[in-house]
């Protein structure tokens, strides 16, 4: 019989694993920039494709958190969303019941009952007032790196994530606000070859709030692997 090996080092990583999860109730606290740039030091470790290390950041603080809130607010609603990179064509059989369990949580969680497509589309702006929270990101990559860039970034949000979870600080990755990339081009003053990948919000959590206390479900490793002996 296997045995599931352990070390202090991989405790120390499933939990910040297990402890981190998608925020989307903010403290208005700001974040100490000498915290940001220690979660930016680690994330920088991420690899990439030849060390390409193609993502760029745009990160809002202070009053350029409160009027980025406001003109991507206003902005954004009621537009139909136009990312750089297309959004799922479909989700379907295992994918599209994942999907449906993290919103039907998330709709229990701030008592939307399921149909109502006005308490929906008035949660789904919450990604646009950035669930409250002091700090926005915006993540983007080189064009011409194509799909790799992509992937490098997507790598590197993730362990951005994991190392602001290690100092307390909690986070949200948003396709919602990669929708808009034009917007964002002409607000950020981003060149024509910066495509954007994704954006987040980040801070300290309000606890209290409801919508922070379900967690998604993960599968099963053998869901997932497929063992080749021979």
């Amino acid at each position: 019989m296997s045995t599931e090996p352990s070390t202090p080092s991989s405790e120390a990583f499933q939990r910040l694993l297990d402890e981190r999860y998608s925020c989307r109730a903010f403290l208005p606290r700001q974040v100490d920039t000498g915290a940001i740039t220690r979660m930016l030091q680690i994330a920088q470790r991420t690899p990439s494709w030849c060390n390409s290390q193609p993502w760029k950041l745009v990160i809002t603080r202070g009053a350029g958190t409160e009027r980025f809130r406001k003109s991507i607010s206003d902005y954004a609603a009621g537009r139909k969303p136009e990312p750089d990179f297309a959004f799922p064509r479909e989700y379907r059989g295992v994918y599209l019941e994942r999907r449906r369990e993290c919103g039907f949580q998330l709709y229990d969680s701030v008592g939307i009952a399921r149909g109502d497509r006005a308490a929906s589309a008035r949660q789904t702006m919450e990604n646009f007032r950035l669930f409250g929270a002091p700090h926005a990101m915006i993540v983007t990559t080189d064009e011409a790196l194509g799909v790799y860039g992509v992937l490098d970034c997507g790598a590197w949000v993730n362990n951005f994530m994991l190392a602001a979870r290690s100092l307390g600080v909690a986070s949200i990755a948003q396709a919602a606000l990669a929708a808009q990339p034009h917007f964002l081009r002409a607000y950020f003053g981003l060149p024509a070859d910066r495509l954007v990948v994704c954006g987040m919000s980040f801070g300290y959590e309000d606890g209290a709030h409801p919508v922070n206390r379900f967690r998604t479900s993960r599968a099963a490793v053998d869901r997932v692997v497929t063992w080749v002996d021979q």
